[in-house]
């Protein structure tokens, strides 16, 4: 199957400093989250944080794609060192 984002919805988590969001193969969910530090080197907010995930979205769900596609895990944490 292919990884596909087809709910849009994405959460902060403020207790482990990431942006979550949900992925799917098939009829199964995949859970994903971003450092915050992969989204940006400022400190920021809450709505920060949201705003640049949405306007980084299809580049995240590019690198989501591939590190799903390299190794099956239970959660998948992208972190900056996916974008480079």
């Amino acid at each position: 199957m292919t990884l596909t984002f087809p709910n849009r919805s994405r959460s902060y988590d403020e207790a482990g400093q990431r942006v979550r969001f949900i992925g799917h193969d098939g009829m199964f969910e995949v859970p994903f989250f971003v450092e915050t530090d992969a989204l940006s080197t400022a400190a920021a907010s809450e709505a920060h944080y949201l705003a640049a995930f949405d306007a980084a979205r299809a580049m995240i769900h590019d690198v989501a794609r591939e590190i799903y596609g390299s190794a099956r895990r239970t959660v998948y944490v992208l972190t900056a060192a996916d974008f480079r």
